[in-house]
């Protein structure tokens, strides 16, 4: 099986890049081979791999940043998929797609399932949103996979923001209204891994959340991160309001993702499991 991933170096595709089983051979294009701000870059990309499916997991993903630059975002975010989808399509291949929890608002306390309406709060949410609607409209076999609060040893993310953070201070003062699932990166990867394989078999896609569990506040994932690096440190809860950011963030992250697991037999991964060897993985690269 030839899988075409777009991304290299953010965290999923380098999970992706570590975990491709015997049998599947797999090409990774940064930025140097196929930049998203240049669409139809990308589906010749597709076209010339002729792969049997292509993932995306290259994104623009500063989320404050694209407040002030949201035609950029969107052009990354929304355009480009949108001609992979269509170059997917046009050679029978499937998409798999990774999106994000920002395309909701955050209202209420119920997990959100894939059908619930959208409203993004913030230009990335609506850069994201952009790119599934693109890729509906393409006409390509899909799958758009909604995750949250990626982590891993790489890149930067909350975990190894934390472990910085709580080496050098007594205190520190983390948001605690903000729920969501943390989702390990190793975990996305072989989820996209294991559909990739059922649907270049044939099986149907659609849209699909997938997300770590338990449910828990950036707070309370802070303190679970000093605990699994033995740190003093403290955590000190603080609503929202008092941690302002140029983009709005959504107050409930938290993902139904039980579709997912009924159409392609993957359950939620625990993400405390995965903890102890990120926060070791990182400790020994030093």
């Amino acid at each position: 099986m030839k899988l075409l991933v777009f991304g290299r170096t953010g965290q999923v595709a380098r999970e992706l890049a570590g975990r491709c089983p015997p049998g599947m051979k797999a090409t990774f294009l940064g930025r140097e081979q196929a930049d998203l701000s240049v669409p139809e870059g990308c589906a010749a990309a597709v076209r010339a791999a002729r792969p049997d499916a292509v993932v995306n997991a290259a994104a623009w993903t500063a989320v404050d940043a694209a407040e002030a630059d949201e035609a950029l975002a969107t052009l990354v975010n929304g355009t480009a998929p949108g001609a992979m989808a269509r170059a997917c399509a046009e050679l029978g291949i499937p998409l798999l797609h990774l999106s994000t929890d920002y395309v909701f608002d955050g209202s209420g306390t119920r997990p959100f399932g894939p059908d619930d309406q959208t409203n993004p709060l913030n230009a990335y949410g609506r850069s994201k949103l952009a790119g599934e609607d693109a890729i509906r409209a393409s006409g390509a076999r899909h799958l758009v996979l909604r995750t949250s609060w990626v982590v891993s040893a790489h890149g930067t993310n909350f975990v190894r923001t934390m472990l910085r953070l709580g080496r050098e201070r007594e205190t520190v003062k983390v948001v605690a209204d903000q729920i969501g699932g943390p989702t390990p990166a190793a975990a996305i990867a072989e989820a996209l891994l294991s559909a990739a394989r059922d649907m270049a078999a044939g099986a149907e896609g659609g849209t699909h959340h997938f997300a770590g569990a338990p449910d828990t506040s950036w707070a309370g994932f802070a303190r679970a991160i000093m605990a699994a690096a033995g740190l003093s440190c403290r955590v000190e809860d603080i609503p929202t309001s008092a941690y302002p950011t140029a983009a709005r963030r959504p107050l409930n992250s938290r993902l139904d993702c039980a579709r997912f697991e009924k159409d392609f037999g993957v359950a939620q991964p625990d993400w405390r499991k995965s903890l102890a060897e990120i926060v070791a993985t990182i400790r020994d690269a030093g």
